[in-house]
């Protein structure tokens, strides 16, 4: 399974989102610092969830790194838009 494929579970798992998007954004940066070759070093996630909602924007973030757990160590850049 694809990390894409991972993030998107965890975090529709945790959150039942009513906006996911999952965006691999690793051939974008082809070449530069980071890039491993794998394919899959770099995302952008979108989410809205009631249960971010509440949340200020230091802790949404922290909510979905804890959601995405191992992943985070696995990438080596991500962009989080969460509310």
């Amino acid at each position: 399974m694809s990390i894409e494929q991972v993030m998107r579970e965890r975090l529709q798992a945790t959150f039942q989102p009513t906006e996911l998007e999952v965006v691999n954004e690793s051939h974008r940066h082809a070449g530069h610092a980071g890039d491993d070759g794998s394919g899959e070093s770099h995302f952008a996630v979108k989410i809205r969830s009631a249960a971010l909602a509440p949340l200020g924007r230091v802790a949404r973030h922290r909510a979905v790194h804890q959601a995405l757990g191992d992943v985070v160590a696995r990438i080596h850049a991500l962009s989080v838009d969460a509310g």
